[in-house]
């Protein structure tokens, strides 16, 4: 081991694969996460470093660079390595093929190691072949593109993070923090992952998964074939609507209605119905008082158990745990 590098024999060797780009955030995740487990004599569990293919300055997408002191080295000594995003000149995301420097720095990686990434690090390592065959994730807004130019890769864009042995990815930012905490809780139980959690003032373990970040807003009706039927359901969501009920707003018979409605909206009328009484609900769960029954009924779900059951189906993630997530301090 390399003196120059790791310099804690026992700790457990945690090396940060930065490039230039660097989101200075998906940095400091795994030295404040990883840095900061202890042991119950209250000695630090990791030694966190981080290295880059040539060291020096790393441009990140702020206005200021990094000084990383450490070369690809630390990577052929590392139990961890963790692959955070970098911002706009990453081949990997933009050409689909990995970057000369970074592929020849995870060449040194030993096999088995532990290997992880934050975001759309998740390119790099399926740039490098690393995610091939394997289900994975990334950031929710890049879940499409990964598939697209990696269609090795089984992408999951639901999930906050993968596990799937060696290889691990988050999705988008602050999940980081949620994939670093299971990798402490793998490691050292969840005693210490929760103490990190406490500390840094997160919670140890987030409900759902990272559809409930994606906002789908319900859309302003349009002038078609079947708009008067949909702005009609979406000023009455709060009562029973039926197919057939939507199909006599536009005179026309269920199945002609069912026809057209899919070939405007791409989807059935009765799951894009559903859709918008989600988004009711989550609008009222962020900007109201309302309790849970009563946003059941003011979304057209009638009661809190079917609410629940809608929200957890589309959303993965409860009402209230929702509502504890995204309520705005105005509402309060």
């Amino acid at each position: 081991m390399s003196p120059a590098v790791f310099r804690h024999p026992g700790r457990h060797r945690v090396a940060v694969l930065v490039r230039h780009g660097l989101l200075p955030i998906e940095l400091g995740i795994p030295h404040r996460i990883m840095g900061r487990a202890l042991s119950a004599a209250g000695e630090p569990l990791y030694e966190v470093v981080t290295c880059t293919p040539e060291p020096g300055q790393v441009r990140t997408d702020a206005d200021f660079a990094v000084t990383v002191e450490h070369g690809p080295e630390a990577l052929a000594e590392a139990d961890t390595v963790i692959v955070p995003a970098a911002h706009g000149e990453d081949p990997a995301y933009t050409e689909g093929r990995p970057e000369p420097a970074v592929a020849e720095a995870l060449a040194r990686v030993r096999p088995g190691t532990r290997t992880a990434s934050i975001c759309t690090g998740a390119f790099v390592l399926a740039a490098a072949g690393l995610l091939d065959g394997r289900p994975a994730t990334t950031h929710w807004a890049s879940c499409e593109r990964l598939r697209r130019m990696y269609p090795a890769v089984r992408v999951d864009p639901d999930v906050l993070y993968v596990d799937d042995g060696d290889v691990l990815t988050s999705a988008g930012v602050a999940s980081g923090i949620d994939l670093c905490l299971h990798m402490v809780r793998l490691d050292h139980g969840s005693a210490v992952a929760n103490d990190v959690a406490r500390r840094t003032v997160v919670p140890p373990h987030r409900d759902g998964g990272q559809a409930q970040y994606v906002r789908r807003p319900v859309p302003e009706p349009q002038i078609r074939t079947t708009g008067a039927a949909r702005a009609w359901a979406l000023s009455n969501l709060e009562r029973p609507i039926s197919l057939r009920e939507l199909a006599g707003k536009e005179a026309m018979s269920v199945r002609t209605f069912t026809r057209r409605f899919r070939e405007e909206v791409g989807t059935s009328p009765l799951r894009w119905l559903t859709r918008q009484r989600v988004e009711r609900a989550r609008h009222l769960l962020e900007s109201s008082d309302l309790p849970v029954e009563r946003v059941a009924a003011e979304a057209g779900f009638g009661t809190a158990a079917s609410l629940r059951l809608h929200f957890q189906a589309a959303l993965g993630v409860s009402p209230g745990a929702y509502r504890r997530t995204f309520r705005t301090a105005e509402g309060r």
